[in-house]
């Protein structure tokens, strides 16, 4: 099942791939997220309290974006998976229709007309 439209193509098992991948990288972003322990080694006595302060807020900003990427990415293949069973849905029905048309209708020659 494929279909081509000005240079683009589609088929429900690219579609289905592509879901895979990002959701596979959303896995492996989540597996090597950022350690905690960084942020906590730079607290007061060890570094001054203005720059712990910093390190806290920028720790958690990037905790915050790290963890809305790999939602993103979870999000994204999840729908990716939806749209690839609605176009393979889709491509079926079309399918049926085309066979039911060719097994329902008979050659006219045109001079019978």
């Amino acid at each position: 099942m494929t279909s081509h439209a000005s240079g683009f193509s589609a088929s429900a098992k690219s579609i289905d791939g592509s879901s895979h991948l990002l959701l596979e990288m959303a896995g492996l972003l989540y597996q090597g997220r950022p350690d905690g322990e960084l942020s906590v080694t730079a607290r007061v006595p060890r570094s001054h309290q203005e720059v712990s302060e910093e390190i806290y807020s920028f720790a958690h900003f990037t905790n915050d974006q790290f963890l809305d990427t790999v939602s993103l990415l979870a999000a994204l293949s999840t729908k990716l998976k939806t749209n690839s069973v609605a176009y393979a849905e889709t491509e079926a029905g079309v399918q049926g229709s085309l066979n039911d048309i060719l097994a329902d209708s008979h050659f006219v020659r045109p001079e019978d007309r």
